[in-house]
C-alpha cells in the first residue's frame, strides 16, 4: 500500500479533532448554538468544494448520472453534517479526546461490518481473529481512558 494514503488518514484524523475544537468555539460565538456553527461550517466547506468542483471536475454528462443515482448514495451529507453537528455538541461536553475516541471506535466497527460483509456495495474484505482482537484492546483502551479515575481512584 501507498504510504502516503495513510499518512493522509492520519492528517485527516488530526483535521477531525481540529475541526471539533474550531467548530465549539464557532458554536460558543455564536449564542452557544451548535446547530448553527454546524451549518455555517458547511456552508463554507461547500463553497470551497464548489469553487474545487467548478475547476476540477469534469462536468459533460454528469447531469444525467446525478439524476440516475439511487435514493441512498444522496444520505453521506446528511450523516457528514450528523456527524459535524456531534462533534460539535459534544466536543465542550464530554471533551474531544472522548469524543473522537468514540468516534474512532464507531468508525472501526462499521467499517469491519462493511468490509466483512460488502455492506452499501462494498467489495468484501475478509476480516480475521487479529482485527476482533484489536478492536477490543481498543475497546478495553477506551473503558481505561475514560474510566481509569473512577476505576483506580484518581481525580
Amino acid at each position: 500500500m501507498n504510504w502516503l494514503y495513510f499518512l493522509m488518514a492520519l492528517v485527516s484524523g488530526i483535521g477531525l479533532s481540529i475541526q471539533a475544537a474550531v467548530n465549539s468555539r464557532l458554536s460558543a460565538g455564536v449564542n452557544g448554538q451548535p446547530l448553527m456553527a454546524a451549518f455555517i461550517s458547511f456552508t463554507v466547506g461547500a463553497i470551497c468544494l464548489g469553487i474545487l468542483a467548478l475547476t476540477q471536475v469534469q462536468w459533460s454528462g454528469m447531469s444525467n448520472q446525478l439524476l440516475q443515482q439511487p435514493w441512498w448514495r444522496w444520505v453521506g451529507g446528511l450523516i457528514g453534517a450528523a456527524v459535524v453537528f456531534t462533534s460539535i455538541f459534544l466536543a465542550p461536553r464530554i471533551g474531544i479526546t472522548n469524543a473522537m475516541f468514540l468516534f474512532i471506535l464507531g468508525q472501526l466497527i462499521a467499517g469491519m461490518l462493511i468490509d466483512s460483509l460488502g455492506l452499501i456495495q462494498m467489495p468484501i474484505r475478509p476480516v480475521y481473529w487479529w482485527k476482533y482482537a484489536g478492536l477490543l484492546i481498543m475497546l478495553m483502551g477506551l473503558v481505561l481512558f475514560m474510566f481509569g479515575d473512577k476505576l483506580f481512584g484518581q481525580r
